[in-house]
Order: structure tokens, then C-alpha cells, then sequence
């Protein structure tokens, strides 16, 4: 998320950060590097080592337009937001109709996640998919800026974060419900570029990827009438999955739709399904996350 200011520069600069964070440098034919966007988090955001990880994966494609079936990445140590990130892929298959491929991410020999990608072109054959929820049209949803007006202090990691994606939600938002005592067990986002998407299908699923690191998490404190800044909680992904049934188009709205099936262990799943304006199911995304909640101590 990004600054509540100047909506219209603000995003779009932000989204030309996060098309030259995609810009990854080819060093080699299996080795890219990458750089940090200016706002950044604690450690590198998930949706960036995913979305470049990708990325790497795609440019060694014998075929370029061989589409991607699934992407599983597994976070196995913190990034440092100040140095670049090294991408070393792994050439697994190449056949006609399929593909694999690993990609690790490396900064200064430390694995900091590893990547698997599977590309396959199936064809023709068995179709059908779950219904899109009943939500209202985007362009009637209020902007990010307007909901986190007046949360300034609240949520500050939110309101001062890199805001490449225009967000509209069709829900209050975590912190909004907060404040209402509410409780909801799921989060429906409408998204798409902040900018003029690129004609490059590995820009646009990359930019779906980014972005499915967002949200997804929300419902399993929300299920709780919990949220960020209001209360004391721990969040880090532990893995993340994402099945691509149809290309997308990025320039173009998409609503995520997430829920929390269950949290255990300190450990919370969210599952979710990026749908088209046309309510067909684009990708489907499981996320594990590692969740401390620290109750108020009791007088």
C-alpha cells in the first residue's frame, strides 16, 4: 500500500518502480539479478521475490508462449532490502508442451527462497470453475486512499508502503471493521496495474503474482475481529502457491477473493481465486503464514 497524497502520481510512479523491480538484469542465461524498489518493508516483501522469481523462470523459456500452470515458492530467510538479489534458475524440463524450472533467490550465498514453476500448454478439454461472488463493480468501490484517511497512525507500514496495484475494496478493510467491532470471514479486493501495463503476458501475470501477497492473510484475523495496528500481531508467509487457469490482463480489474479455511499452530492458511471482469477463475492462491496474535494483558 502506498501514500494517501496525490493518488494519480503517486501510483504510477510507484508502478514504474515495480516495472523496473521486474526488469531483472541478465547476467548469465540462468543467472538474473534484481534490485529493491525505494519504499520497502522490514525485509523484501514476498510478492517481489515471487513475482522476479517468476519473471527469471519465464526469460529462459525455449518457448515464449508456453503459459504457466503453477508457481509454489517457499520463504526460507529474510531479504535485505538493501542489497540486490541474485536469481539463479535451474533448467528441470523442456519438452514441446511442458516445462520446469527453479529459481532461487541468493544474497550473499544465503538462500532466501526457492521457487518452482511448471509451464504447460494442455489444450482443449474439461472446463468448470466456482462462482465469483456478488460484489459490487470497482469503478463504485472507494479508493485506498479514502479508507486509510484518518488511519495515518494506525497503520503507517500500510499508509508509507510502495502502492504500485490500484486496490478497491468491496468490504471494509481490516482496520475499518476494526473500529466498527465487526467480524468477517473473508476479503473481496478489486485490483489492477497502478500504470500502462506493458504488452508482455509475463509482465501482466507478474504483476497478479505481486500482487496475490496482499490480502490474502486478512481473513484469518478478520475471522477474529482483529487488525493490523489495532492490535499486537506477528505475520511472516511461510509458502505460497498460485495456479494459473487463464492468461491475464492486468490493465484490466480483477477481483481476489480470499477466505481462512483454518489457523493452527500459530499458523493461519488463506486460500483465494483472482477472477476477470467476466467472472472466470484466472488463478487460484493458497498462502501459509506464521501468526502471532499477543492478547492485552488482563487487569
Amino acid at each position: 500500500m502506498g501514500p494517501v497524497g496525490d493518488a494519480a502520481i503517486s501510483t504510477n510512479s510507484d508502478f514504474e518502480e515495480l516495472l523496473a523491480v521486474l526488469d531483472l538484469n541478465r547476467v548469465t542465461d540462468e543467472l538474473f539479478v534484481g534490485s529493491h524498489p525505494s519504499k520497502n518493508p522490514m525485509r523484501t516483501f514476498g510478492g517481489q521475490l515471487m513475482s522476479q522469481s517468476f519473471v527469471a523462470g519465464s526469460r529462459t523459456l525455449v518457448r515464449d508462449d508456453l503459459p504457466p500452470s503453477a508457481l509454489s515458492v517457499h520463504f526460507v530467510n529474510g531479504g535485505d532490502t538493501a542489497k540486490d538479489i541474485e536469481f539463479h534458475v535451474t533448467r528441470l524440463r523442456d519438452e514441446r508442451r511442458f516445462a520446469n524450472r527453479r529459481v532461487d533467490a541468493v544474497q550473499d550465498g544465503v538462500l532466501v527462497s526457492s521457487a518452482m514453476i511448471s509451464y504447460m500448454s494442455g489444450g482443449r478439454g474439461l472446463e468448470h470453475a466456482v462462482d465469483p461472488p456478488q460484489v459490487g463493480e470497482p469503478e463504485a468501490q472507494p479508493p485506498l486512499g479514502e479508507l486509510l484517511r484518518g488511519y495515518e497512525e494506525t497503520v503507517p507500514h500500510f499508509v508509507n508502503a510502495l502502492q504500485p496495484i490500484e486496490w478497491r475494496y468491496t468490504n471494509d478493510p481490516a482496520w475499518v471493521m476494526r473500529e466498527k467491532g465487526d467480524r468477517l470471514p473473508h476479503n473481496r479486493v478489486w485490483m489492477k496495474a497502478g500504470g500502462i501495463m506493458p504488452d508482455d503476458p509475463v509482465l501482466h501475470t507478474a504483476a497478479m503474482v505481486y500482487s496475490s501477497d496482499t490480502t490474502v492473510l486478512d481473513s484469518v484475523i478478520t475471522t477474529h475481529g482483529l487488525s493490523w495496528g489495532f492490535d499486537r500481531i506477528f505475520a511472516a508467509s511461510a509458502n505460497h502457491s498460485v495456479w494459473f487457469h487463464r492468461q491475464v490482463n492486468f490493465a484490466d480489474w480483477v477481483l481476489y477473493s480470499t477466505s481462512s479455511p483454518v489457523a493452527a499452530d500459530s499458523r493461519g492458511l488463506g486460500t483465494g481465486h483472482f477472477f476477470d471482469r467476466s467472472g472466470q477463475v484466472v488463478a487460484t492462491v493458497v498462502q501459509e503464514g506464521v501468526l502471532k496474535y499477543f492478547p492485552p494483558a488482563r487487569r
